[in-house]
């Protein structure tokens, strides 16, 4: 049995080395015929690893093989699969919450079959794949029991694809130290882990996107993470790549539709991130010691701090010490982005992070989000230290999609509101501190201006964030409480147009604060969708017409909201804003916020009653994320 086993190892390792650094061969090869169930491994990850991510597998012909759940620290996974003999090739998936708040669905391929194999699932992996079938990956995935010639054509392609995606991000390949580029294997390197090596730097230092451009053609788009803007540097139509990377000798280079055909990279920064997670480390033994606020302060590790939209340092040792206090620990840092207003070509000096916070049990329980810096003369502390983005408050905008029901579930008709789904964007301006039990305000007022030029005033209303106002120069406003304060609606105002809702569209915004006269960028992440799928507004569990949405309900601090069946439908989301909202004939709006948990828990209780003076409207509000930043809002109107 030994003889025999080593036999088979030799076998394996012939048929991967095939693969020419992507992962595997053609899975036309032949496959050893195994006696006992293969094993599968790998590194689920963002960067920072995809923490409890589900992880499911299916087999060339669609059937589900295995299940696992990633390690709560570092991502991995290891799964015996349910099947001696799986159809190659394998098809992977994993499903979990990033270090930025964003719901990630990512996939990967193992195009032959062994005893033992390797498949991590990274954004690279997902672009591999949705390369090598020529599509996104999800929706093929979720169908994979009719897809079995498209599976085949993935494993047949997906050398090819990783190959041509290498071509892509060529320069963070030099700036990273990769002697041959050409032997990287994305998909299996068994040294991998998310730990600011030199693949996970790989990873994180580029932007990926697989997504439908306005001509509903699917397309990869990547770019440097570190520019300010978030453009897409490199557009790949995905169908005509494929059918390229299905040919002997195929050259894809004819589907980059942008100019560029290699993304720009930070080169100077790339080189200083590998020290990054030390920081990490230092603050979890702070915290592990049950350091106090006062302590904190005068860490060094806080010694150069600033600020980070409104929070000072005092702010940020304070949520330490209630870190220390809860026992709870830092997650690997997440690179996000710049943090700088005009990064220096090939350089970030502030960089924007995120990690996840988690209990002793590994359960996320918060979300962290700051800057560091990196000072290299540095001798009495970390390289790398929390600085803060140096602002006085955080703005953003961001697409925005809007949907009204009714108390039953059922679409409100276009003539109560049109169009409905209805499109726009969403601009979010800090009016407050961060600080949830005494929020202070920020400022009173402030103008957007669209890239077509007109400009839009937005005032205080006494929320988190300022509201779009009917007023000029008005300086407080009234809220509705629902998407109408944030909201510049394509179909409500006339100057929004086509150029305003594209990948890259810069929106200056002009402010006082604490005395001072601001003019800052706000730049969009990702196109606004032309017409929203329904399916993709969050929605409760349980609302029909036999058991309608009642205004006693949103009442109840017991009422229970369940939106269990919309996660699972979309994968790809989260609900990020539950709130309630009470308007009396004629009256003010009263709205009542109840705290969103995050996944993978899909219930919420809404924790406060609430018994109105008088008659009037009641509605329910939910808000969600998609992975690439989109705002989806839910208005249920509740019968009375």
């Amino acid at each position: 049995m030994l003889h025999r086993l080593a036999a088979l190892s030799l076998l394996v390792l012939t048929l991967a080395s095939c693969g020419g650094g992507g992962g595997g061969g053609d899975a036309s090869a032949t496959t050893p015929t195994l006696t006992t169930p293969p094993t599968l491994r790998g590194v689920a990850a963002t960067g920072a690893p995809l923490v409890n991510a589900t992880v499911t597998v299916v087999d060339g012909q669609g059937k589900a093989v295995g299940t696992a759940t990633t390690h709560a620290a570092e991502g991995s996974y290891s799964v015996t699969l349910s099947v001696n003999n799986p159809a190659a090739p394998l098809f992977i998936q994993a499903r979990g919450m990033d270090a930025g708040g964003h719901m990630q669905v990512l996939h990967s391929t193992v195009p032959t079959i062994a005893a033992t194999m390797v498949g991590h699932v990274t954004p690279l992996t997902n672009a591999i794949v949705a390369l090598a079938l020529g599509t996104e990956p999800a929706p093929v995935f979720a169908n994979a029991s009719g897809s079995a010639a498209q599976l085949t054509q993935m494993a047949t392609a997906t050398t090819a694809a990783s190959d041509f995606l290498k071509t892509l991000i060529k320069t963070q390949l030099t700036d990273l130290k990769f002697t041959t580029p050409a032997a990287v294997d994305l998909l299996a390197d068994p040294a991998f882990a998310a730990n600011k090596g030199a693949l996970d730097l790989l990873v994180e230092s580029v932007r990926v996107d697989v997504l439908r451009n306005a001509s509903n053609v699917p397309v990869l788009q990547i770019a440097n993470k570190f520019l300010a803007g978030s453009p897409a540097e490199v557009v790949v139509e995905l169908p005509t790549a494929q059918t390229e990377l299905l040919k002997t000798g195929g050259t894809p280079a004819n589907a980059i539709t942008s100019t560029l055909k290699a993304a720009t990279s930070a080169t100077t920064l790339l080189g200083t991130l590998p020290g990054m997670d030390d920081l990490g480390a230092a603050l979890n033994q702070l915290i592990a010691q049950g350091q106090t606020s006062a302590t904190l302060l005068a860490s060094p590790l806080l010694t150069g701090y600033d600020k980070h939209n409104s929070r000072v340092k005092a702010d940020l040792a304070n949520l330490l010490a209630g870190y220390a206090a809860a026992n709870r620990q830092f997650g690997r840092f997440q690179l996000l982005g710049c943090a700088d207003e005009a990064p220096a070509t090939g350089n970030c000096a502030r960089v924007l992070v995120g990690a996840v916070i988690s209990d002793s049990t590994g359960t996320v329980v918060d979300l962290f989000a700051d800057a560091l810096s990196y000072n290299k003369s540095a001798t009495t502390t970390n390289k790398w230290n929390l600085v803060g983005n140096g602002r006085k408050l955080g703005l953003a905008v961001h697409p925005l999609a809007f949907a009204a029901l009714n108390a039953d579930g059922s679409a409100v008709t276009a003539t109560a509101a049109s169009p409905n789904p209805g499109i726009g964007l969403q601009v979010e301006i800090q009016a407050q501190t961060l600080d949830p039990t005494a929020p202070v305000q920020l400022l009173s007022a402030a103008t957007v201006q669209l890239p077509n030029g007109f400009s839009i005033p937005f005032a205080f209303c006494g929320r988190p964030l300022l509201c779009v106002s009917a007023v000029t120069g008005a300086t407080s406003a009234t809220p509705t409480g629902g998407v109408d304060d944030l909201a510049i609606k394509r179909a409500a105002v006339g100057w929004v147009g086509t150029a305003d809702s594209v990948r890259g569209a810069r929106y200056p915004i002009n402010y006082t604060v604490a005395g001072t006269t601001e003019t800052r960028n706000a730049y969009l992440r990702v196109d606004v969708l032309a017409a929203p799928v329904a399916a993709r507004f969050p929605a409760l569990a349980g609302v029909t017409t036999t058991q309608p949405l009642r205004a006693a309900d949103l009442q109840s601090a017991t009422y229970a909201l369940d939106w269990t069946s919309w996660a699972t439908a979309n994968r790809d989301m989260r609900v990020i804003e539950i709130k309630r909202v009470f308007t009396p004939v004629g009256g003010t709006p009263t709205v009542v916020d109840t705290a969103v948990p995050l996944p993978p828990k899909t219930t919420a209780t809404l924790g406060a009653d609430y018994a109105p003076t008088e008659a009037g409207k009641t509605e329910l509000w939910l808000q969600a994320i998609d992975s690439q930043g989109r705002r989806f809002h839910t208005r249920y109107t509740a019968n009375p």
